[in-house]
């Protein structure tokens, strides 16, 4: 893509995301401020198997180098450390000018990892007595992930913007076609519902059984949307990634007619988000992307005490809203969600 007459001109910059999905799509603000800023210079990202997907049809990135993950849950694959070690000698010849370690605290697997790819000039955030980098920075203590990722622009003079820019996301076509179909299937429209999700890794960020039946209920009288139940499947202690099949049980054994479970993959639940009037989501990588998506999200909080608050790791966008529990969401006031709802719709 040749952009001669443009800032950036000839210049390589690498960012390397290994995170989950929703880390990933948080990341997408800074591409769009490296972009902005910088936009004859090449921006590439290196990402694993699991998350590269959310990059597809993003118009800031020039290219994805995908590395396939050497451990999954308790499993070790020697062909994906083979893989990943022949990509490294690989990413050391396209000598990068800048590689960039996309974490918003201290890593030191994901600045050894930068500091692999061998560029002139690596950029991480770094404690004191962790591997050295040409371009340290103190991990910022207070501030969304989000700005803490645009903050690693500071060493090419690129400061957080007045108005940074939010995650975005852009589905396939055939992925909205597909959850079409199932929507149809179920005697559903699009637009014409709204979502109730679990999803998180723990119990005390979860709508209880009450909660879900109320809030659905909700929907239903007073704006004429039928509920998506949406959950993860498997069980609770499931390493890889926990399941909601036991949380999912008691809320299925009382459903009313006009809730509908879905216990699927993540990949067709993306397609029912965006087809959603409106989602809601306990603190998850699913939050993130209805956030993106048309109909918005309100996310749910709980135990800040032992997890990183709202204030890190809120739902952004014009369409997204949260709520907070001291200690677990079913705590919270169903006058309350309902107001934060009725903004949304």
């Amino acid at each position: 893509m040749a952009r001669a007459d443009r800032a950036g001109e000839g210049q390589r910059i690498l960012v390397l995301k290994r995170d989950k999905l929703g880390d990933m799509l948080l990341t997408t603000p800074l591409l769009a401020v490296l972009r902005q800023r910088l936009p004859g210079a090449a921006i590439e990202v290196l990402a694993s198997d699991y998350n590269a997907w959310v990059l597809g049809g993003n118009p800031h990135v020039d290219r994805v180098w995908v590395y396939r993950r050497s451990r999954v849950g308790n499993s070790i694959s020697v062909v994906g450390g083979l893989q990943q070690a022949i990509l490294g000698a690989r990413l050391r010849f396209e000598r990068f000018d800048v590689a960039i370690a996309a974490q918003g605290e201290s890593s030191p697997r994901a600045t050894r990892r930068a500091r692999w790819v061998g560029a002139a000039r690596t950029i991480a955030y770094v404690d004191p007595g962790e591997p050295k980098v040409s371009d340290p920075l103190a991990p910022p203590g207070a501030g969304h992930e989000r700005d803490r990722m645009i903050g690693l622009l500071a060493p090419l003079g690129i400061g957080i913007p007045q108005e940074p820019p939010t995650p975005r996301f852009t589905p396939p076509q055939p992925l909205l076609a597909q959850a079409a179909r199932s929507l149809e299937a179920q005697g559903l429209a699009s637009g014409r519902y709204a979502i109730i999700g679990l999803g998180a890794r723990r119990a005390a960020k979860q709508p209880d059984k009450g909660q879900v039946l109320r809030w659905s209920a909700w929907l239903k009288r007073e704006h004429d949307l039928d509920t998506v139940f949406m959950w993860t499947p498997g069980r609770s202690d499931n390493p890889a990634y926990p399941g909601d099949d036991e949380v999912a049980k008691p809320v299925l054994a009382e459903a009313p007619a006009w809730l509908h479970p879905f216990r699927g993959p993540l990949w067709p639940a993306l397609g029912l988000v965006w087809h959603a009037r409106v989602s809601i989501f306990p603190d998850s990588g699913l939050m993130h992307f209805a956030a993106a998506s048309p109909g918005g999200v309100l996310g749910l909080f709980a135990q800040a005490d032992v997890s990183p608050p709202p204030s890190r790791w809120a739902p952004l966008g014009a369409k997204a809203r949260w709520l907070e529990a001291p200690r677990a969401v079913g705590e919270l006031d169903d006058e309350a969600v309902f107001a934060r709802l009725g903004e949304l719709l």
